[in-house]
């Protein structure tokens, strides 16, 4: 916790603790707590003291100096930033003195320092300029040559300007105490200081664009907006990042109608001040040349395009048509957890207004048999802070840095700062940035396995049948024992437990083991929106706000095996976002007549559906997304619609309408909202299930075991397409299949050496990394575009190499 997250400001106020200190900064009675720096207590009371190395959220530096403040008996200026404050204290921050300080330090600064300010992408938010304004001289004295420094490639992100680099050392410390990693660092003294990987090697954090944000000078900018637009020429636009469960709170610059980049909004709450990287570059996959401009419609085998009022009466006649021959039972919908809440209600009431129940957005979920034990929605079982507050926490199936990556950081948080103990159950070893003890699985040992022994060691009664789990008893007894020496204990279960094929009985014994431990029990959501779909009723068993339905329809695995004859798609890729891969695609073809909502026009759709109906996306909408940990966050658009793109919830009510269907007389989102939030009313959220799930033990099979996380930069339609992140180390690392070094010696395989992978009937090629994190007897490859021809599921596959 920082500094300022502690202090108290209270002028004039009386003391009304006895750690608070009392001080006059200015003339003004300031009060802050022991311990606090006289930065952060001016900060809080409005005084502006300037600085460059400081930060809120990072260490003290103290080394830029441009802080300095007069202090009554002190010898000389002290710097604010590192200066405790004392009883009766008395500062002057704009003293003959104090402003002599700062602009002596304002002159060494700008010594070096190019006068590119109109080439500079940083020019007209620079902190530099800023202070420059205030604390610069008019004339230099300064007359020698400056110094220039050699520009690193750090990555597909990141531009450098090292020349214009102040040595504030905020983009190390981020490194070392938010990110974890010791990319960043300075080599050199005085003015030959220079910052920079202690190797030529990119910076590959998840988090690295914050030294973007964190930079106060042009040193450190954002590749991918390079040279695209002038600070003041954007508009900025409060959003969030829809592309997890985490909601986190974002700003996007826009110009002329088009997003140019994205930052991070402030809010302890939820994200602090930092921002994922798929959540900052997403934004270059929204405009892409495969928009669908204009609705489409197939005939006699030829695409068409028509207007909007055209497409909708044809999908309203078509529809129609079938139902009355085969019935309401012959519609089917599928809709992507990226959608807003607002699209999930309008989608799962039509689909239901038909007649039908064969709705869902569980697409990469296999094992549905625990479904009527499903709580109300899955969540983070609390709030975001209070994962950085947990003593020892429990993690299964979760990639912790790739699948919410400041979930990653909030649990970093936890056992750097709380010395929290940390135990990883997890199928291969994951390169962690913190202290945690890892348990990767053996191929032949499973993670139902693994919950079934720590299950009977917390003393749950459990079928005989289910046996005694093949554990390695030390494990098992490590993790119990830490689960229950505290109140302060989470298991938290990640998206290989989700998309398992026995997640129901996981999940059975996770929330039975949190009963038996006293400890919370977390569930991810898979999706930015997930949890929003289940409090919608985009399910096949339960109504918006939990409430059971009559009639239980197919879920997702059963309308991508079986489709019915009438199938709605709404902002997925069938091939690409759901279990089963390119065989949806396949199983889809058959349909009559398949209808699709989505904002990408892409020739895998073309095959498979029938009419294609361009949507805006979460940018061009109005919208509300609910996050992991039950937070309703609404959103307007902040751009125009894709040409003759149209919101995705104004769709929907119009079908509504043209069906004649109760219900869909809506003006704007808010109303919708407004319904469903009514709806909602009575949710009380709990992880925990009674409901065993089915336990199928699978005949023992040749080959080595797949698994199959989702990469980080594949989860939906959107990021698939910014190419930026796709440059980047972990998704080339992605794109490949990772192996074991001893398996691969025992094969005959090399770093580098292209393999043919074969799952079930699908094969791919894909090149072969060495890991020694993955177990023998398994490979891990990632679900990907390339990929993707395979099931986005584990099982056995076989591996030779490509013969040329």
């Amino acid at each position: 916790m920082s500094h300022q997250a502690k202090s108290s400001l209270a002028a004039g106020s009386e003391v009304l603790h006895e750690d608070l200190i009392t001080i006059e900064v200015d003339g003004h009675r300031l009060q802050g707590r022991k311990g606090d720096m006289l930065i952060e207590v001016t900060d809080q009371a409005g005084i502006n003291i300037p600085r460059f190395c400081y930060h809120r959220k990072l260490s003290i530096a103290a080394n830029c100096r441009m802080c300095l403040v007069e202090v009554e008996r002190a010898p000389k200026p002290l710097p604010a930033c590192s200066t405790p404050i004392s009883e009766g204290m008395r500062v002057q921050t704009r003293s003959r003195k104090a402003l002599a300080a700062q602009r002596a330090t304002m002159e060494f600064l700008l010594i070096n320092h190019p006068l590119d300010c109109p080439i500079c992408d940083q020019g007209g938010e620079c902190e530099l300029q800023d202070l420059a304004m205030g604390y610069g001289e008019g004339v230099g004295q300064y007359s020698e040559t400056k110094r220039v420094v050699k520009d690193k490639d750090i990555g597909a992100l990141i531009a450098t300007d090292m020349t214009r680099c102040i040595h504030c050392t905020r983009c190390v410390r981020f490194g070392e105490e938010i990110a974890g990693l010791k990319e960043l660092g300075a080599v050199g003294r005085s003015e030959h200081m220079e910052i920079g990987t202690y190797i030529a090697k990119s910076v590959t954090s998840e988090l690295s664009g914050n030294v973007i944000d964190l930079c106060p000078v042009g040193a450190l900018t954002a590749k991918p907006s390079r040279y695209t637009a002038r600070p003041w020429e954007l508009v900025q636009q409060p959003h969030i990042g829809t592309h997890d469960a985490f909601g986190s709170n974002l700003y996007f610059h826009t110009r002329d109608g088009r997003i140019m980049r994205t930052v991070p909004r402030e809010n302890d709450a939820i994200n602090e001040t930092w921002l994922a990287d798929r959540d900052r570059f997403a934004y270059t996959g929204l405009f892409t040349d495969d928009r669908l401009a204009q609705p489409m419609i197939k005939r006699s085998g030829e695409w068409q395009a028509t207007d909007w009022d055209t497409a909708l009466g044809h999908v309203a006649d078509r529809l129609q048509s079938i139902i009355q021959q085969q019935g309401a039972s012959a519609v089917g919908g599928l809709i992507s957890p990226q959608s807003s809440l607002e699209e999930l209600y309008l989608f799962q009431k039509l689909v239901r207004g038909l007649g039908s129940n064969h709705v869902d957005h569980r697409l990469r979920q296999e094992d549905f048999s625990a479904d009527l034990g499903d709580p109300v929605m899955p969540w983070f079982g609390m709030d975001i802070p209070a994962f950085a507050q947990q003593k020892v926490v429990l993690t299964l199936g979760l990639s912790v840095r790739e699948e919410i990556p400041l979930l990653g950081h909030r649990l970093r948080q936890a056992a750097t700062e709380g010395r929290a103990t940390l135990h990883v159950v997890h199928p291969y070893e994951q390169a962690l940035t913190f202290a945690a003890k890892q348990w990767p699985l053996a191929a032949a040992t499973g993670m139902l396995d693994f919950m079934i022994a720590l299950a009977r060691a917390a003393g749950v009664s459990l079928p005989e049948n289910l046996g005694e789990g093949a554990a390695p008893a030390g494990m098992v007894a490590a993790v119990l024992a830490d689960l229950q020496r505290t109140d302060a204990a989470a298991i938290i279960l990640g998206s290989l437990v989700q998309q398992d094929p026995h997640f129901g009985a996981i999940r059975y014994l996770a929330a039975q083991i949190a009963k038996a431990t006293g400890a919370t029990l977390s569930v991810i959501p898979q999706g930015s929106n997930a949890a929003g779909a289940w409090l919608a009723g985009a399910v096949p068993h339960r109504l918006p706000g939990g409430q059971s339905s009559v009639g239980i329809g197919d879920h997702a695995l059963a309308l991508l095996q079986q489709p019915k004859p009438a199938m709605m798609l709404f902002g997925l890729e069938p091939g690409l976002d759901t279990v089963l891969g390119a065989s949806a695609l396949e199983a889809l073809a058959q349909s009559e007549c398949v209808v699709c909502l989505t904002a990408y026009d892409t020739p895998a759709l073309r095959a498979v559906a029938d009419v294609l109906l361009p949507i805006g996306s979460a940018a061009e909408t109005a919208g509300t997304w609910v996050n992991g940990e039950g937070r309703w966050q609404p959103q307007r658009g902040v751009v125009g619609a894709f040409k003759q793109a149209r919101p995705g919830w104004k769709v929907l009510r119009v079908l509504g309408n043209l069906w004649d269907l109760a219900g869909f007389d809506y003006l704007d989102a808010g109303q919708v909202r407004d319904e469903l939030q009514a709806q909602c009313a009575q949710v009380m959220l709990s992880n925990h299930t009674d409901v065993l799930g089915a336990v199928v033990r699978p005949q023992s099979a040749d080959g080595w075991l797949r698994w199959a996380p989702l990469s980080p930069y594949s989860v939906d339609p959107v990021v698939r397409r910014a190419a930026p992140l796709h440059l980047t180390e972990l998704a080339v690392r992605h794109r490949s299949c990772l192996m074991n070094p001893a398996d691969a010696a025992k094969a005959g395989f090399v770093a580098g050496d292209r393999l043919k992978v074969q799952q079930a009937e699908a094969a791919v090629i894909l090149p072969v990394v060495l890991d020694e994190g993955v177990q023998p007897g398994s490979v891990v490859i990632p679900v990907t575009a390339q990929s993707a021809e395979l099931p986005a599921r584990m099982g056995r596959v076989h591996i030779t190499r490509e013969v040329h």
